[in-house]
């Protein structure tokens, strides 16, 4: 099972609303366990991992076992459920681990199999897979994406200087990994602050996932994101969406439109941008994971509207000093109701990842 949650990554970011699903089939004919078909859910959602899985093991999928890391669908579409092609090859024991909150599956993949005679085991290595696949799961049950707080912090516990750009924190191994983590998101959202001081594109920029990149989201109630901006640049080949109010300037949006770019209309409250709205908004349009990037003001934002789920601080050796921007948040101040998943060095550099659990 772990190998089909590490299976399971390959897609993330990259199956639409459908989650990124692994499934491995083992069979055992008295010489030892042999893996005869492995299967993630396609680019776009479909097909199915299971039968990408099926179709790899063909006829060696009779009497095998099947590794899945969510419940096996039960709904009929153009196609029939997973459940009902796993009973139909003739697998003859199905070991599943996260639970499908989705009322069409929930209980009923699992239901139809043990009623072909399949073997069902449940729950297995079942927090690992959830974490793994934490956008689905909070969008079915929470009706938004998933967001994941991203903050590279200096010794002092500073993100930046006071108009000073982009500054640089950590070293080229961490800025790879964030790259790496803007590959399995849905969308990276920065503040319009951000947007003007650092002047980023917000890509993926590592040789080979050039087209992995999400989706850009910039919070811009009156559109101050100029047309010669880099996130404008990259249009045509990365989607830009701009948080805005119906009072922004029509004709900078006009504008910007004519360059490809999106908009999102946003709710204000309090002269801020209405987040737990728009987050309902982006599930809608299909994002099940927010990478949030952006500057302390959104940050601090989106931890007092309690909408984080994951927290990843980095932190660099140096210190910044005098001029620092601060953190609105480290390592000392993570709330209660998140735990510790993992910790590790890039070089000089530390990096601590907290979630908060899903159910």
């Amino acid at each position: 099972m772990a190998a089909a949650i590490r299976l399971s990554r390959r897609n993330l970011g990259r199956t639409a609303t459908n989650p990124s699903v692994g499934t491995i089939i083992v069979r055992d004919d008295g010489g030892g366990p042999m893996i005869v078909g492995t299967g993630v859910t396609a680019v776009g959602g479909r097909p199915h991992a299971e039968t990408e899985a099926l179709a790899e093991a063909g006829p060696l999928a009779k009497g095998a076992t099947a590794y899945v890391t969510l419940e096996p669908c039960a709904h009929h579409g153009r196609t029939p459920p997973c459940a009902n092609a796993l009973a139909a090859a003739g697998i003859r024991r199905v070991v599943g681990s996260a639970s499908d909150p989705d009322p069409r599956v929930s209980g009923k993949g699992y239901a139809i199999l043990r009623d072909a005679g399949v073997e069902v085991v449940e729950r297995v290595l079942a927090k690992e897979a959830a974490e793994q696949m934490a956008g689905y799961l909070i969008r079915s049950l929470r009706k938004r994406p998933e967001v994941i707080l991203k903050l590279a912090l200096s010794a002092d516990g500073m993100i930046g200087r006071k108009g000073a750009g982009q500054v640089s924190i950590t070293g080229d191994a961490a800025r790879r990994e964030v790259h790496l983590i803007r590959v399995e998101a849905d969308a990276v959202l920065i503040g319009i602050g951000t947007a003007l001081e650092d002047d980023p594109a917000l890509t993926v920029r590592l040789p080979g996932l050039e087209g992995r990149s999400p989706a850009r989201i910039v919070l811009d109630r009156h559109i101050r994101l100029p047309e010669t901006a880099k996130l404008v640049a990259e249009v045509d080949r990365v989607p830009l969406y701009i948080a805005a109010c119906a009072e922004a300037d029509p004709q900078r949006k006009a504008a910007l439109e004519r360059r490809g770019v999106r908009f999102v209309g946003t709710e204000t409250v309090d002269g801020r941008i209405a987040l737990p709205e728009l987050m309902e908004d982006l599930a809608a349009l299909g994002m099940a994971s927010v990478l949030v990037e952006g500057g302390a003001e959104v940050t601090r934002a989106f931890l007092d509207e309690e909408l984080v789920d994951r927290i990843i601080l980095f932190t660099g050796p140096e210190a910044i000093g005098d001029g620092g921007i601060a953190s609105p948040i480290d390592a000392a101040g993570i709330p209660a109701s998140f735990r510790k998943l993992r910790e590790t060095s890039f070089g000089e550099d530390h990096c601590a990842e907290w979630v908060r659990d899903i159910f």
